[in-house]
């Protein structure tokens, strides 16, 4: 008995020591590093805003409780890349509180409560509540169930009640800011001098010759610089060479990459299941337990094709025959079966040409119906349908020709999906369609679908092993070990034939290095404990072990010829200012482009027979805005521009002839064009200078 009771006494000590290890293991960085919680009240301030110190506990707090939206919203914990995303999220979230409440209480914006109420059960319902309670049936919003919920919410538990007065609270807030934005977004105007303007920018073109001298085309010998020559253009280009804190970083990667004997027993593996799904009856259950793949049992609606990786390897899969294992891009094996194949519900392709009307009056309706059946008569004379469709659509499906995918009939207004799916050919509608959200031109590209498949997807990572994983970390740490400073770095990598990557230029709040992603952790060593010269411990990646080196720190300000980027940039930059003055000398008075070219054969001759007067890159050239602007001052036929020095060279252009924009009766279009493009940025640029009047100071990279 005395035995057992030694035994429990030491137990009871040993677990007591494990519990304090377990810890100082997960909190000790806070606890006792520099960002101690315990050695100073200071080093817990994670940024300030407005004058007010942010702390580490309301940071984490506004985190968990966006965290727990994102929990509630997915049923699932979120990922590390999500994390990152909802500490953003939980950072601005603390911006906008602390900056713009002040502003809604002055302004004396509210949302009341029966906003509130008509924005969670009324006639018109969030995006948020409309996305989260959808029929996975239809995928239309389905307001039985947010009325369960809401009654259930009677007899909930108590953190399910405190979520929805948090959710209620986002909205309000949410509301809040989109009143603010949109009421500032509304004084945007353009008046009809600045549409005509826009539309003469649009629609002016040149036909212009023109030569470019490389800078290259002057030998750099010919240039003498002093350091005090690079000192003195620095200080005086001050807004080009101010820098933000960052650091520099060389680091050797040791890649997580599968050994032959874990491709092979990786292989050896599937080629097992391939025969389990051969037999099996319930191939949907089977691929969910034993595949890899993020969905293992998928539906092909009609117009989607099969898996790039399943048609390149089979030419014509037939239902129930298992097809593999096959290679997918050297990270995985994947075996296929087309599991059903059956006539679904139909789909089509069609591309279209949106003018919209939204809060339009009936006249304004009335003129964009005019101009949308010119645009119309425009395509079914030229059957430039994607041309007109980039120039004069007006939502987002213009930059790609108007396409809008394959679509179920359900998926698009009635009006819209009647006219489609009454299609019998392809080609043109040759009628406008009018909808809620304007007038429609429409292009019927594929004749309805009904084709749909089932296929189960088996698939297993091809990834490295417990025992590769363990070889790999063993030679990391044998080299970080071995690597004291940054001679024994680069000597070590050099004799084990590693391969050592320079980084430049990494800042405090990044995620990843040069490609590498996932590297936090190793940006966070480099801000809070390494110092130039130190080399770090293993750090383990999503697919790779990395040391590095700190090579060098650069504080926030001005640049200075101390820092060798900035001495590097500074040094090119003043160089080809020198040259070019040496080719504006060795050219003045030539009168003809071959004439220049003659004295610089390195130069480049091209002719642009359309250069738009908006435009701001040259063709063959590249950009060049002062160019294009001197151009468009030319008065004459023949006139040549005096030369003109851009990034890429020197520019001397001649004009062969210049059609103007032609008067138009109406341009409400340009007008409009150029309000809502104002407007969209109205948002962003609020949020910049409230932050920059705020003096928004943000330390967070030294906990995260």
């Amino acid at each position: 008995m005395a035995l057992i009771k030694q035994i429990r006494q030491r137990t009871g000590l040993a677990i007591g020591v494990i519990a304090v290890g377990l810890i100082f293991f997960l909190v000790g960085g806070d606890l006792l590093g520099p960002n101690s919680m315990l050695l100073g009240s200071s080093r817990t301030t994670v940024g300030e805003i407005a004058g007010e110190d942010i702390s580490y506990e309301e940071y984490v707090e506004k985190i968990e409780q966006t965290k727990l939206s994102f929990q509630q919203n997915t049923g699932r914990n979120p990922s590390e890349n999500e994390l990152s995303s909802i500490r953003d999220q939980a950072w601005q979230a603390l911006i906008v509180e602390k900056i713009f409440s002040q502003q809604y209480e002055e302004l004396g914006l509210v949302v009341s409560d029966e906003e509130l109420v008509d924005m969670v059960q009324g006639k018109n319902i969030i995006g948020e509540l409309r996305r989260q309670l959808t029929n996975p049936q239809t995928g239309e919003f389905d307001r039985s169930q947010l009325i369960t919920f809401l009654q259930s919410l009677e007899t909930a538990d108590p953190q399910q009640q405190m979520f929805w007065a948090q959710q209620e609270k986002l909205f309000a807030d949410s509301r809040l800011r989109i009143k603010y934005d949109n009421m500032l977004a509304t004084t945007e105007y353009a008046n009809s001098a600045e549409a005509k303007m826009q539309h003469k920018m649009a629609n002016t073109t040149a036909d212009v010759s023109h030569i470019q001298i490389p800078y290259y085309a002057v030998s750099d010998s010919t240039v003498s610089l002093t350091d005090g020559d690079i000192k003195s253009y620095i200080s005086k280009n001050q807004d080009k060479y101010k820098v933000v804190e960052s650091r520099g970083l060389k680091y050797v990667r040791f890649p997580l990459q599968p050994s032959a004997e874990d491709s092979a027993n990786t292989l050896e593996n599937i080629k097992n299941l391939t025969i389990e799904l051969k037999e099996t009856q319930t191939d949907s259950a089977f691929v969910m337990r034993n595949s890899e793949a993020a969905t293992p049992f998928v539906t092909i609606n009609p117009g989607d094709p099969l898996p790039v990786n399943f048609t390149n390897n089979v030419d014509n899969p037939e239902v129930g025959v298992v097809y593999g294992p096959f290679l997918s891009n050297n990270t995985s094996y994947v075996t296929y079966k087309i599991t059903d194949s059956f006539d679904g519900d139909a789909r089509m392709r069609a591309s279209h040409i949106l003018l919209s009307t939204e809060g339009m009056d009936d006249d304004a309706k009335a003129q964009v119906k005019v101009r949308a059946q010119e645009v119309l008569d425009e395509v079914n004379d030229t059957g430039n349908f994607e041309v007109a469709a980039a120039q004069y659509g007006q939502d987002g499906t213009s930059q790609r020709g108007g396409d809008l995918g394959w679509f179920f009939k359900e998926n698009f207004v009635t009006e819209f999906a009647d006219a489609v799916f009454a299609a019998n050919s392809l080609g043109v509608i040759n009628k406008l369609v009018e909808t809620e959200y304007g007038y429609h031109i429409i292009k019927v590209t594929e004749l309805a679908q009904t084709t749909t498949q089932k296929v189960a997807v088996l698939e297993l990572e091809l990834i490295a092993s417990d025992i590769t994983r363990n070889d790999i970390f063993r030679n990391a740490d044998f080299f970080a070990a071995n690597s004291d400073d940054a001679a024994s770095f680069e000597e070590n990598a050099k004799t084990e034939n590693y391969q050592v990557t320079t980084a430049t230029n990494v800042g405090a709040n990044a995620r990843s290095i040069n490609n590498m992603n996932s590297a936090r952790e190793v940006i966070r060593w480099a801000f809070n404990d390494a110092s130039v010269g130190k080399v770090s411990t293993v750090f383990e990646l999503d697919d790779a072990y990395v040391v590095a080196l700190l090579t060098s720190k650069t504080e926030e300000g001005e640049g200075s010829i101390e820092n060798p980027e900035i001495k590097a940039q500074a040094t090119i930059a003043l160089r080809n200012e020198k040259k070019a003055e040496i080719i504006k000398e060795k050219i003045k008075g030539l009168e003809t482009l071959e004439a220049i070219k003659e004295v610089y054969p390195d130069a480049s001759i091209g002719t642009t027979p359309s250069l738009k007067l908006n435009a701001s890159v040259l063709p063959g050239i590249g950009f060049a805005p002062k160019a294009i602007g001197s151009i468009f001052g030319l008065q004459n036929t023949g006139d040549m521009t005096d030369p003109i020095t851009e990034d890429i060279g020197v520019i001397v252009a001649k004009l062969n002839g210049i059609i103007p924009a032609t008067e138009i009766a109406d341009y409400t279009r340009y007008q409009n064009e150029i309000t809502a493009s104002a407007s969209q940025r109205t948002a962003y640029m609020i949020m910049m200078a409230m932050e920059e009047l705020a003096g928004v100071k943000d330390y967070r990279y030294k906990f995260f």
